[in-house]
């Protein structure tokens, strides 16, 4: 059940940034792995703009669900004590 809820956090990343950057595929995003360096190669090669243009936009996107990682990362601490 735990694995399902990172995956779905992961899920809802790749929402937020095809939402912001909808030309990016699943599979594209898939590929990163959630790497954020990754990502922003990717940004940059689909729309060969400067990093600058969009790294704030996607640190925007990871901090948002920062504070969902850290609730995912307690509630599968306590799962495993159990």
């Amino acid at each position: 059940m735990n694995k399902n809820i990172v995956e779905g956090k992961w899920n809802e990343i790749k929402g937020e940034i095809r939402k912001t950057w909808g030309q990016l595929t699943d599979d594209e995003l898939e590929k990163t792995k959630g790497d954020a360096t990754a990502i922003g190669g990717l940004l940059q090669q689909r729309y060969g703009k400067a990093e600058d243009t969009y790294s704030e936009k996607l640190s925007n996107i990871f901090c948002k669900f920062e504070s969902k990682k850290e609730e995912v990362v307690e509630n599968t601490k306590s799962a495993l004590k159990n």
